[in-house]
């Protein structure tokens, strides 16, 4: 089944960037704006491998996916900044494993919005559902009505933060707003995170978040210790906190994928 938000939504601004339309852009994507390919198009021009960040991040996401539901045995799952879908997505790597997979997605932006039924079909065993509300009001995810449809916060969850806490600099509290989240959650469930990260090239990364800034998206990147920090109280599951082609690898690393070429941190942690 499909389980899918309507609420009335602003029209789509189509003269400023959004993150997720630029991540679609990076993912070699169709649905972005000018305004968009001219805002990630300048990433691209300082952060050269940009695409191959994006690339690698996603496989690390389908990785960590499959193992949760193979390995793991989670059959729910609370993905917050989806982004626009691309093929596969989440709850179909998830369904692969495990047919009665339950997913909820959650974005902000009106464009995602519009792909979600379309574009987030569930195995007749399985259920989806779309929720549109922003990772900065944790709150209104977790007594979502939707999402008590979907899940059942009395038994592990697997929350995902791929490539969105970047996004939410600290003056929007990102700490808080994460232990809001795993603290609804039940013992036995996990964190999925992965993060940007000056650390490998930390002049290049100034540029990078100064043509967000330009383009009205807040941003901020963070080093090692401070991305470990959203695992505080979790069990992390090894390899650790690395960077994601290191996180469980099933191939070789694909041409020019290097720890500054992707410059993001990615983790999965239990909680106990």
């Amino acid at each position: 089944m499909t389980d899918l938000d309507h609420p009335s939504v602003d029209e789509i601004d189509t003269t400023k960037p959004h993150p997720a339309r630029m991540y679609d852009f990076y993912l070699n994507g169709k649905d972005y704006y000018e305004a968009d390919q001219l805002a990630a198009a300048t990433v691209e021009s300082v952060f050269p491998t940009v695409k191959i960040c994006a690339q690698t991040n996603r496989h690390f996401m389908h990785r960590a996916t499959r193992w949760l539901a193979s390995e793991a045995g989670i059959r729910q799952f609370l993905d917050i900044g989806t982004g626009i879908p691309t093929r596969p997505n989440l709850h179909q790597i998830a369904q692969e494993a495990a047919p009665d997979s339950r997913v909820v997605y959650v974005d902000n932006d009106p464009i995602v919005l519009r792909h979600a039924e379309a574009l987030m079909r569930s195995t007749p065993e399985g259920r989806t559902a779309y929720i549109h509300a922003d990772v900065r009001d944790p709150k209104s995810i977790i007594e979502s009505e939707r999402l008590h449809r979907t899940i059942d916060l009395t038994r592990p969850v697997a929350l995902s933060l791929n490539a969105l806490l970047h996004f939410v600099p600290d003056e929007f509290r990102p700490y808080e707003t994460v232990g809001c989240l795993v603290d609804a959650l039940p013992s036995g469930s996990y964190l999925v995170l992965s993060h940007c990260t000056p650390d490998f090239a930390p002049e290049m990364w100034e540029r990078v978040i100064a043509v967000y800034h330009r383009g009205g998206i807040p941003a901020q990147v963070r080093s090692r210790s401070d991305v470990l920090r959203f695992f505080d109280g979790l069990e992390l599951v090894e390899p650790g906190l690395a960077v994601p082609h290191r996180w469980r690898p099933e191939d070789e690393p694909g041409d020019g994928v290097t720890d500054a070429a992707v410059s993001i941190y990615a983790g999965v942690a239990r909680k106990p």
